[in-house]
């Protein structure tokens, strides 16, 4: 009589292990990226109060359908003040750029300490945002 096997082969066990060493390898670099991306995310929440007032004030005519220049013509004392964990400063220059600069923390990565710039652009009528700066592209906020 045969005797049937039974249970795993110890080679039929380290392929299980290394295929799931694979894809551990795989899945942990972009589970951080997925992380850094959400923390970069507060930029464009805590920016968007003055894209928001920015748009609100061109669609309504503001000054000819020209792009607000001031903070006070955006009734936005507090622009400045805008800040969480992963915020220091939301800025605003006079040529309609909103500035978010990123604290300097290891929960950042490679964003740590860096800018995301906000550059409102009239297209037809209408604010359109293009989003630049120092934060590497694959953690910037979209459009």
């Amino acid at each position: 009589m045969k005797k049937l096997q039974q249970g795993f082969t110890l080679i039929e066990l380290m392929i299980v292990v290394a295929i799931i060493g694979i894809l551990a390898a795989i899945a942990v670099p972009a589970y951080q990226d997925y992380t850094i991306r959400s923390r970069v995310s507060e930029a464009a929440s805590l920016s968007g109060a003055v894209r928001t007032a920015m748009d609100v004030a061109f669609s309504e005519g503001y000054k000819l359908g020209s792009i607000p220049l001031t903070v006070a013509s955006l009734n936005l004392s507090g622009a400045g003040s805008y800040k969480s964990k992963y915020v220091s400063s939301v800025g605003y220059v006079n040529t309609g750029v909103i500035t978010v600069q990123l604290n300097t923390l290891k929960e950042l990565g490679n964003a740590s300490g860096k800018t995301v710039i906000y550059t409102p652009t009239n297209r037809g009528g209408n604010l359109s945002w293009t989003v630049s700066g120092g934060v590497p592209t694959k953690y910037r906020p979209k459009n």
